[in-house]
Order: C-alpha cells, then sequence, then structure tokens
C-alpha cells in the first residue's frame, strides 16, 4: 500500500497568497491530502484555503510551533510535507524533497534555500542569522546542514511521533532539526529554489526577538540533551575565571605581601561554583540515560548519538 502523503501548511494571516499555495500542491502532489493550519488569522485565509480545497484546521494557541504540535498530534501521515503558506516555497520541488524518505534513505529531508534564492527574499540580518544557527547547531550537534530554518521539509511519521518538539514560535524548525540530530535520524538536503514574498504578503518573523528565541532554543536543547558538555563548559569557565581571580592574591600572601582578600573570596567562590556546576552535569547525565532507558520500553527511535 502506498504511504499516505498529507501536505501541512502551517497560517497566519496569508490570504494573499494561500489559494495559490493550496492549488499549486493539489495540482503536484495529485493523491496526497492538503491541510491548512490556520493560526488565529484576522483575514480570509481559511475561506481562501477551503476554496481552494484545503482541510481546514483552527489552532487557537498562537505560535508556530503550537501548531506543528497539533498537525503532529492530528494528522493521520505516514509522511509528511511541511511547508509555509507565504508561496515562496515552489511546490514543483516536492518530489525531490520526498523522494529520499519514500525511499528509505532519510527520515527527513530539508529544502535548502541559501544556495538558490530570489534577490530580496532574505533581509541581510536573516542571512547573518541563517549562518549563526546553523554554525551553531551543526557544532553542538554533529550536523552538517547547510539550512537549519528551513520551512520546507518532509519527515516521516516515526520521527514526528518521537521527536519531543516543546517550541511555541519560529524557532520549532530548529529544535525539531537539533532534536532529530541527537536522536539519530537521517537528515538530507535537497537544494531548492526560494522566492521573495508576492505584493500583499508580509513577513511575520522579528529579527532581533525571535533571533534571539531560536539561538535560547539551541542552548536549551542542548543543555537538556548533552548536560555534562552544557554544565561542564560552565564549570570550566567558572574555575578558570576562578583561577585568575585567586591566583596573584594567593601568590602575594605566599611571598609575604600584603594583598587584598577579595579576590582570593571570589576565586574561591568562583572554584566551588564549577565544582557544583560540574555535579549538576553528572546528575543530569545520568538522571538522563536512566530516562532513556525507560523510554526505550516504548519508542523505537535510532540510536543517539551521545557526545560530550
Amino acid at each position: 500500500m502506498e504511504p499516505a502523503i498529507h501536505v501541512v501548511i502551517p497560517c497566519y494571516n496569508e490570504e494573499p497568497t494561500i489559494g495559490k499555495v493550496v492549488a499549486d500542491f493539489r495540482r503536484v502532489l495529485p493523491g496526497a491530502k492538503v491541510h491548512v493550519f490556520d493560526n488565529v488569522s484576522t483575514d480570509a485565509t481559511a475561506e481562501v484555503a477551503a476554496e481552494a480545497g484545503a482541510v481546514i484546521h483552527r489552532v487557537r494557541l498562537r505560535g508556530k510551533g503550537q501548531v506543528v504540535s497539533t498537525i503532529i498530534e492530528t494528522v493521520p501521515a505516514d509522511v509528511f510535507l511541511m511547508v509555509d503558506g507565504d508561496d515562496t516555497y515552489p511546490a514543483e520541488e516536492a518530489p525531490k524533497l520526498l523522494a529520499p524518505v519514500l525511499a528509505g534513505r532519510a527520515d527527513m529531508v530539508v529544502g535548502a534555500r541559501l544556495g538558490r534564492h530570489a534577490q530580496g527574499a532574505f533581509r541581510p540580518l536573516h542571512i547573518m542569522g541563517n549562518h549563526l544557527v546553523r554554525a551553531l547547531t551543526n557544532l553542538l550537534f554533529g550536523g552538517r546542514l547547510s539550512d537549519i530554518m528551513s520551512g520546507y521539509r518532509a519527515f516521516t511519521a516515526e520521527l514526528a511521533r518521537n521527536v519531543p518538539v516543546t517550541a511555541v514560535g519560529f524557532e520549532i524548525e530548529t529544535e525539531l532539526t537539533a532534536l532529530s540530530l541527537h536522536y539519530g535520524f537521517a537528515i538530507e538536503e535537497v537544494p531548492i529554489a526560494y522566492r521573495s514574498r508576492p505584493p500583499g504578503s508580509a513577513s511575520k518573523l522579528r529579527t532581533f526577538s525571535d533571533g534571539a528565541r531560536i539561538i535560547w532554543t539551541i542552548l536549551k536543547v542542548f543543555r537538556c540533551l548533552k548536560p555534562l558538555s552544557f554544565y561542564g563548559l560552565a564549570a570550566a569557565v567558572a574555575a578558570v575565571a576562578g583561577i585568575a581571580c585567586a591566583l596573584p592574591s594567593a601568590w602575594r600572601h605566599y611571598s609575604g605581601g600584603r594583598g587584598d582578600a577579595a579576590p582570593l573570596v571570589v576565586g574561591i567562590a568562583l572554584l566551588a561554583g564549577a565544582g557544583v556546576l560540574l555535579g549538576t552535569g553528572l546528575l543530569a547525565r545520568t538522571m538522563n540515560r536512566r530516562l532513556r532507558e525507560v523510554t526505550s520500553l516504548t519508542r523505537k527511535t535510532p540510536a543517539s548519538r551521545e557526545r560530550h
């Protein structure tokens, strides 16, 4: 039996573009069901999408992450094809994203935009932010991806069920990618064309506030999944700072001079803090391992690639 492919489109105020997006995907993937998840739009997004032939879902909790969680919980797909409703991702690229998943080579395929984007499709700061997020995610989770934040991706139901996403907003793609890397799912990238938004369509991404949330999400996931690495690094920083503070004062006292005691006290406090941080990391790692043993009884995931 052919796998059930469902196109899922998170939407907020995309009335100018959503009709074309739904029609394009119904034309390119005639065997797939197209769902639009309307996230409390104040325009006619849902009505236009319904007229174009989409199944409409209403998500009352605001934020793209809330929408994706609802998608995973409610859509009975074997394969999800997730795309934004702003008509920047061509439907014609969909078969390329689906092919590695349907062939069993990949659990997730990401449409990589940065090599083939239209002039003006990205704001300058967004390109810089994409590079920062990519470098940080690849460094912390052992990936080799070029576009972490793409909203165009195909993934299996198995991945969706076993990756515990908790993001609320636009950080959802970053969290989904980082968790998938950590749990050992196979991820491929497919270069795609990326278009500028059509007239009348406006980006909902807030450069600085959403960018800060994305960076924080990466660090939060790193702390939760690799606590010994996270707290060990913090402990090393505290230990170096403590030694730097305490050593000059201790040397002056040892040499018979009279030094200020305050740096010595600060240094000792930092060294003590380093010990607490290291202990926290060891305890959290032990708890993570025990939790993994319990969840392995009910979950089937590729082996987690834990690096410390």
